[in-house]
């Protein structure tokens, strides 16, 4: 076990505290990839030798760091890949270490039952559509056809299902920097079942990422949508868009794309949070040139709209879609 994946009981609040926390985890290993809002991957390959400690054992250190420096707790999994270490986390427990062994079998015998969801980067709709084969858990895609995964879901997609509950982990923690990040929160005042609404506050979302990105010169190359549950629970997807933009309704539409991947029915809904990452200067970024009028067209309202805002304040100008929804 070389890989942790940890998530740190961060409140909402308390997100800006997520890159003093991977720097601790940097004190460790500097092989660090930040997993926004509130999580991380470590590589330990070379800690467990400098230190003499098996992962574990350096995840209870991590803990007790955690917790003396900053007062914040985690969940933990281990395991010999990201993938592995991810699921694990799922069943991981305040102060126990949830632990995937090496052994090809102990692996197999660790995802038979776990449902397919589990998997990192299986969404609900890949998921419902296995479901209604049959395929429901780990245990039974791994034991499925390759051939019969691939006109499921695709030749690529069905590959690396294929691969991933069979437990080969072919992913890698790259390091990463958080803080190349603008995130925001929208938070209801009692959990919302609407989707109307739920379309409200990340339009609301997008709009103001959109705004500060301008206003920075920067641009972003992925969107990471954070869903809060009533129950606590959270899911988190992330989308690399096709060109970096600051363009509003170009965020508008990435995210509404990732919302409805989901497939959320009637779920209640606390808080959305949505953060820009990969930002890069806005004049060092290529773009696809259009000779849409339209298009153009918006591109200059938008600029005297952040001119009117600059000067009047964020709600002096906004889309017709958020009347009467609290900034």
């Amino acid at each position: 076990m070389t890989i942790l994946c940890v998530r740190f009981q961060l409140p909402p609040a308390r997100e800006a505290d997520l890159p003093r926390l991977l720097e601790m985890l940097e004190e460790f290993t500097p092989v660090v990839q930040a997993l926004p809002p509130d999580g991380a991957l470590a590589d330990l390959r070379g800690a467990e030798r400098y230190f003499g400690r098996d992962a574990v054992e350096l995840a209870s250190v991590i803990r007790v760091r955690s917790l003396a420096l900053y007062g914040v707790d985690c969940l933990i999994g281990a395991g010999p890949g990201p993938m592995l270490a991810r699921v694990a986390l799922c069943d991981a427990v305040p102060g126990v270490t949830r632990a995937v062994p090496e052994e090809p079998d102990a692996i197999a015998e660790f995802l038979a039952d776990k449902p397919v969801a589990a998997l990192p980067g299986v969404g609900a709709a890949t998921a419902r559509t296995l479901g209604e084969y049959g395929l429901d858990t780990l245990g039974l895609v791994a034991a499925a056809p390759l051939s019969t995964l691939q006109r499921l879901v695709g030749a690529k997609a069905g590959r690396e299902l294929h691969e991933k509950a069979n437990g080969v982990d072919r992913g890698r923690v790259v390091p990463n920097a958080v803080s190349r990040s603008l995130a925001t929160e929208r938070a209801f005042e009692r959990d919302e079942l609407d989707p109307d609404r739920h379309r409200r506050a990340l339009l609301s979302a997008a709009e103001e990422i959109g705004a500060r990105l301008r206003a920075l010169d920067k641009v972003c190359r992925t969107l990471t949508l954070t869903v809060r549950y009533a129950d606590r629970s959270a899911t988190t997807r992330s989308r690399t868009l096709t060109e970096p933009t600051a363009h509003s309704p170009a965020l508008t539409r990435a995210v509404y794309g990732m919302y409805e991947a989901l497939g959320l029915q009637r779920a209640r809904v606390r808080a959305i949070a949505l953060r820009a990452e990969g930002l890069d200067p806005a004049d060092q970024a290529s773009y696809q040139l259009t000779f849409d009028p339209v298009d153009e067209k918006v591109r200059r309202i938008e600029e005297v709209a952040d001119r009117a805002r600059a000067k009047f304040g964020p709600r002096a100008v906004m889309p017709g879609g958020l009347g009467g929804l609290a900034a």
